[in-house]
């Protein structure tokens, strides 16, 4: 089911762009940590794959950017945990 806005929700209609610059506005934070770690994580997998296993096949280098994504949830999780804990 497509989220669209309904007379009900108060709202005006907004065009794309006008949603696109509040969903920005709001979770700006959030949107910078997730793009600067997908940066480094891919530089990471890059360098690693071209100057640690430069023969290893080419799908080696797809499963270093494919365990970015446990790694994504797993610091961001432990970032929390240790927001938590102070």
């Amino acid at each position: 089911m497509t989220d669209t806005n309904s007379p009900d929700d108060g709202q005006t209609d907004q065009s794309v762009a006008d949603r696109l610059k509040s969903q920005v506005r709001e979770n700006r934070t959030g949107m910078v940590g997730d793009l600067v770690f997908a940066v480094v994580w891919v530089t990471f997998a890059s360098l690693l794959y071209d100057f640690v296993f430069p023969t290893a096949p080419r799908w080696v280098l797809y499963m270093f950017m494919l365990a970015g994504i446990p790694a994504y949830f797993g610091f961001f999780i432990s970032v929390e945990m240790a927001k938590q804990s102070q």
